[in-house]
């Protein structure tokens, strides 16, 4: 009996591990999640000594994406007072609350408002997020136009490819010129 017991007792602390994970709900933590990315992205972004407006150009890509995404959840839950918001009045207010939820953890630690970490007067980290959302924004507009121009999409995850591919761009143009703009 005990030689029976000990392959099923094998077995099933093999198997749990994966039932476990099958069984497994998704997670609905975006906002912790994205949180703490973002501040572990700064984070180490700074350790490798990136300027905060290269840092900024993907935290404000960042939100601008997860407002279209909360947007997107909140007309999908059938809210009745949501019913009178249109979808751009909620991707606004969605983008000003993400925007306070970024912000103001980051001004209460010091890491915004330093008067020496600016270009053209404004916070570093502040002027790469309105160049991210800006460019994020654009990469989301031609990867619209180009669908509707062709009727379908060029390429697997053109979706996200031409997003990401602007923020790039925009990395790359405030890295090497940004020091201009002192």
């Amino acid at each position: 009996m005990k030689k029976l017991l000990v392959p099923i007792k094998s077995g099933l602390v093999f198997l749990s591990p994966i039932i476990f994970l099958l069984s497994a709900k998704p997670a609905l933590a975006v906002c912790p999640v994205c949180t703490v990315a973002v501040g572990a992205g700064l984070g180490i972004s700074r350790w490798f000594g990136i300027d905060d407006s290269v840092s900024g150009i993907w935290v404000g890509g960042l939100m601008v994406s997860l407002s279209f995404w909360f947007a997107d959840w909140l007309t999908k839950k059938n809210l009745k007072i949501l019913k009178k918001w249109s979808n751009q009045a909620l991707v606004v207010a969605s983008m000003v609350l993400w925007s306070l939820l970024t912000y103001l953890p980051l001004w209460k630690t010091g890491v915004i408002g330093h008067p020496f970490n600016t270009i053209l007067g404004i916070d570093k980290l502040i002027f790469g997020s309105m160049v991210g959302a800006g460019a994020f924004l654009l990469g989301v507009f031609v990867d619209k136009k180009v669908r509707e121009k062709k009727g379908k999409q060029l390429f697997n995850f053109q979706r996200v490819a031409f997003p990401v591919t602007a923020l790039v761009i925009a990395s790359l143009v405030v890295y090497f010129y940004g020091g201009y703009l002192l």
